[in-house]
This record gives C-alpha cells, sequence and structure tokens, in this order.
C-alpha cells in the first residue's frame, strides 16, 4: 500500500500548488459531515456528542482530547499529511478558525450530524444546511485574509472531503419506530441521495470542483451495531450491511449523473466499505488482533456520548491492536490504511 501510495503522489505532483504552509498538492482542504471528520466543532455546542475529554486523543498530539472521535488522528488528518500540510485546517467553531490559518481550509463537520436535516435535530448538532452556511462565512473571512484573487483560486482548487450517512442510518433510522415503519431502507436510501444530490449542486454552486465523498462503511460491522441490532448473528450484522450497500450503489450512481450535468466537477465517491470490511474480515492480516469491540470501556456500546471516559473500565492499553477505537470509530491504525486507500481513489481530485 505505501509503494502505491508513492507512485500516487509522484503521478500527482506535477499539479503540486505552493501556499504560506509550504508545498502541497491541493492549496486547502475544506470539510463537511459527522463524527468520522469532526475535529472539534461539537465542543462549541451544546450537544452529548462530544469527545473533549480523554481517553479520547491519548495517542493525538500531545496527548490532547481535541474533538476527535478517536484515539489518535483521523482519516482526513492522515490525508492532510499525505497531501503536505504541516497543520490541519482547523474546526470552524474554534477559536483557531481565524487569520493565515483560514488559508488551510477549515472542517465544518458536526458528529451526529447526516444527509437527513432531523437525524443533526435529534442529535441537538449542526446539519449539513448550517455547515454549508458556515462555508459560505467562510469564504468572505479568507477574502480578507488572502484578497479576493487569491481567496477564488483556494476556493477553486482546494479539495473538499464530505462524510455523511452513517448516524441517518445508526442514530436515525433503525431507532426511530416513525420512520422505519414509514419507509423501506430503500426508500429512506432514495431519500437521503436525493438531499446528497442537492448538496453536492450547493457546493458546486459555491465555487467547489474537487469532491470527495465517502461511501456507507459497513454498518454491520460496527460494534455497536452488532450490540443492538445483531441479537444472536454471529460476525457483522447482515441486513445492516445490505442497506449499506445498496445505498452506497445509489450515491456512486448520483455521482456519475452530477458529473454529467455540472462542467469541470472533479467527483469521486470514496469506497470505505471495503477496505473497512476487508480489515474486520481479516483482522491478523492487517496487524490487528481484534475487531468486534472497541478500545474504550467494554468497546460494544461506548460511543459518542460520555460512556467513554477516563473511567471506564476494560480499556485496552494499546489501541493499534485495535480495528476500533470506541464502538462506532475506528482507531487512528485502522484510519492510516483507509487513508492510504482514499489518497489512492482521489487521484483523480489531485491530478
Amino acid at each position: 500500500m505505501r509503494i502505491s501510495l508513492v507512485f500516487a503522489l509522484a503521478f500527482a505532483i506535477f499539479s503540486t500548488c505552493v501556499y504560506s504552509q509550504g508545498v502541497t498538492l491541493v492549496p486547502a482542504i475544506i470539510t463537511f459531515g459527522d463524527s468520522i471528520v469532526d475535529v472539534g466543532n461539537n465542543d462549541y455546542i451544546h450537544t452529548i456528542f462530544k469527545a473533549n475529554y480523554p481517553p479520547y486523543g491519548r495517542d493525538f498530539k500531545n496527548k490532547e482530547p481535541t474533538g476527535r472521535f478517536c484515539n489518535g488522528k483521523l482519516a482526513t488528518d492522515l490525508t492532510a499529511e499525505n497531501l503536505g500540510f504541516t497543520n490541519y485546517p482547523p474546526a470552524y467553531l474554534s477559536p483557531q478558525a481565524t487569520g493565515k490559518n483560514l488559508l488551510l481550509g477549515a472542517n465544518f463537520a458536526s458528529a451526529g450530524a447526516g444527509y437527513d436535516e432531523h437525524t443533526s435535530l435529534l442529535s441537538h448538532v449542526i446539519p449539513l444546511s448550517q455547515q454549508l452556511q458556515y462555508y459560505k462565512e467562510y469564504q468572505s473571512k479568507l477574502a480578507k485574509v488572502a484578497g479576493s484573487k487569491q481567496a477564488a483560486t483556494i476556493i477553486k482548487d482546494a479539495l473538499y472531503l464530505v462524510s455523511s450517512g452513517s448516524s441517518d442510518f445508526i442514530q436515525n433510522y433503525y431507532v426511530n419506530p416513525f420512520l422505519n415503519k414509514a419507509s423501506t431502507p430503500d426508500q429512506y436510501s432514495s431519500y437521503l441521495v436525493g438531499i446528497f444530490t442537492n448538496f453536492i449542486k450547493s457546493l458546486y454552486g459555491s465555487g467547489a470542483r474537487r469532491i470527495g465523498v465517502t461511501s456507507l462503511p459497513p454498518l454491520g460491522c460496527l460494534p455497536a451495531a452488532r450490540t443492538i441490532f445483531g441479537f444472536h448473528e454471529s460476525g457483522c450484522v447482515s441486513r445492516l450491511n445490505t442497506d449499506a450497500q445498496q445505498f452506497n450503489k445509489k450515491i456512486n450512481s448520483a455521482a456519475t449523473q452530477l458529473q454529467k450535468q455540472l462542467p469541470d466537477l472533479k467527483l469521486v465517491i470514496f469506497d470505505v466499505f471495503k477496505p473497512l470490511y476487508d480489515i474486520v474480515a481479516s483482522p491478523s492480516q492487517n496487524g490487528f488482533t481484534e475487531a468486534t469491540k472497541g478500545c474504550c470501556g467494554t468497546g460494544t456500546i461506548e460511543t459518542t456520548s460520555l460512556l467513554c471516559n477516563p473511567n471506564s473500565y476494560g480499556t485496552c492499553s494499546n489501541a493499534t491492536q485495535y480495528v476500533f477505537w470506541d464502538s462506532v470509530h475506528p482507531s487512528q491504525a485502522a484510519n492510516q490504511i483507509l487513508a492510504d486507500s482514499l489518497i489512492i481513489q482521489g487521484i483523480a481530485l489531485i491530478s
């Protein structure tokens, strides 16, 4: 994988851009979505979906719990490093999102958010519609820092990342009887993909041209899903994985149509289903010893709430052996594998 990564980056090097933070393959990274990519926005809003306390961040720089739902770096952090960034684009609601830091891009993601507005409202987090409004606000701030000409270039050439959909199913559809009785998983997927399509059109209308969107992961392999929905089924919950795969087919089809409709749009759907499923199915081949539960606490239910905390009994000592950090989110070690996969899949976005 590392050899492939080197070749991929070498191939893309001709598109290198030089900005204030050094040599990078894109001038900035702008991120929208949920807890998989949230770097701390939820620290600044009233919600229980926070990760700004130990043991979150215990393997991050200075062992600091920044609001990332991980023991260390997210896949997007590692992707930024792969692209030449030495600092990460800041959480937009944080005090760091000011001045020259805005030249790096910005992160608008909010843990618990989904394509469905109701998913975000249920969790009291920042919906995609509000994230988009913050992005437009960011553009104005960027113009003041960089000047309108350079700001326009940054907006056009930046890499846009979107991660959403998992919360819609795990925290809304599967546990909301009003919703899952009114719609089949297939119908709900179509509804979400319609929102995705409109969101991409809005991003495009605001200047975005290089957009990478994550597919759904194997939802049925998440430790929390096994605990809540697995009953006595051994291994991953097959029906949840089937739903995720059906959604992924729809979003790929929608992306193909969008590229036909919108001139100069580069849109890649990152397949995170297969690489994560492969790790879970064959953990030892990827350097892991545990793929059925997370490192924090029992690893079966602790996730985006206060259940994963400094007093969580049973938290593992070495997260590098675990595919999952808590019952939903990958460990830094798993994120490294995912990031390597993303950079290769996304070569079209940086070439």
